[in-house]
């Protein structure tokens, strides 16, 4: 609290004696950042946030607010008039595909996961003859503060809810898949999923199956047997749509109100929802199609790609590669000129990866 204060009292000075017009600075959540953002937006200064991509050499811009929140907001007429082309899904699904094992990004969770579906399931005790709906947590605390509140209060009222459904759906079988930055991420959770469910079922219902955040298995392996999949705000949801596979979303999620997924409003969509299940088919084409034209605008024109910087080593997460200040002049590198241009005039910050080889 004292560090939030001393923040926002410093940025205030600091932003009425020199008269700053825009202001870009690193995600736009937690303290300091968030703290930096609110002053600037009350004082009137535009502000760009910027956060590490999950592709390699990329970063994820927005304007006024972390793209957490922006990107629920999102204009569709920004991507779901793209002229989509065979060449175009080719790499969208070649890179969703690359997900899987992470080859292709620089923030993961799992190198190498367990594909071997066969022996997770005997571990489980899942039984081949009912159908199994998935459900995929987010880091609690990172829930909390990425995403407002929608059905539900926060995820563990969720997750209670959920479980209590399927207590009386002894014909399906909830498999539950705790996130694993829960023990991978940069900062290790202190209110573990698990922990959230055990206190409040000391004994799991014989339906409910739970995959810890430690186990190393592969997410999409498992979800891919799966009627359906229920998610609170992860961004899985975005690569198990363009996989027809259906998606229901309980919390504020990107992949939420495009006419892609099943989007809970209350309580009350949320339990009508459940009552559907087992759904019984995949999505339509159609929806495929759109599901993986956002699938392309997230992953490659919102990752804006930057030439000069490249994977570090050891501590360095990232590096510097640049011959000389000619490298960063307008016209040498797109991703760039995209971000100068939407820092300094406002414009949007999409890269034009349609017209791109990367």
């Amino acid at each position: 609290l004292h560090a939030a204060l001393l923040t926002a009292a410093v940025t205030r000075a600091c932003l009425r004696r020199y008269h700053f017009r825009r202001a870009s600075f690193h995600h736009g959540i937690y303290i300091p950042q968030g703290v930096v953002g609110e002053v600037c937006r009350a004082e009137g200064v535009d502000v760009a946030n910027w956060q590490v991509a999950y592709k390699k050499q990329c970063f994820i811009f927005s304007h006024g607010d972390t793209y957490h929140h922006t990107m629920m907001a999102e204009d569709p007429a920004t991507w779901d008039r793209l002229d989509w082309t065979p060449a175009l899904e080719a790499r969208t699904m070649d890179y969703l595909d690359s997900r899987r094992r992470g080859s292709n990004d620089w923030i993961y969770f799992h190198e190498n996961p367990s594909e071997n579906f066969a022996a997770l399931a005997a571990d489980l005790g899942l039984d081949p003859s009912r159908p199994m709906v998935g459900l995929l947590t987010n880091v609690i605390w990172d829930a909390q503060l990425h995403y407002p509140a929608n059905a539900f209060a926060n995820m563990a009222e969720w997750l209670v809810a959920t479980i209590r459904h399927f207590a009386g759906r002894p014909e399906l079988q909830l498999v539950i898949r705790v996130h694993p930055a829960e023990v991978n991420g940069a900062i290790k959770s202190r209110q573990p999923a698990c922990d959230e469910i055990a206190r409040a079922f000391p004994e799991l219902p014989a339906n409910v199956k739970l995959i810890g955040p430690d186990k190393h298995v592969s997410t999409y392996a498992v979800m891919e047997r799966c009627d359906a999949v229920i998610i609170y705000g992860t961004k899985t949801g975005v690569e198990l749509t363009s996989l027809g596979i259906p998606v229901i979303v309980a919390g504020e999620a990107w992949i939420r109100n495009k006419g892609i997924t099943l989007d809970a409003n209350s309580r009350e969509d949320y339990e009508a929802l459940l009552r559907r299940l087992p759904l019984g088919r995949r999505l339509d084409p159609a929806i495929v199609e759109r599901a993986r034209r956002y699938a392309f605008h997230f992953f490659f024109r919102r990752m804006i790609p930057v030439a000069s910087i490249r994977p570090g080593q050891g501590k360095a997460h990232y590096a510097v590669r640049l011959a000389g200040l000619d490298d960063l002049m307008p016209g040498k590198d797109p991703g760039l000129d995209v971000i100068v241009d939407g820092i300094l005039h406002g414009r949007p910050f999409i890269y034009p990866a349609e017209h791109a080889g990367n």
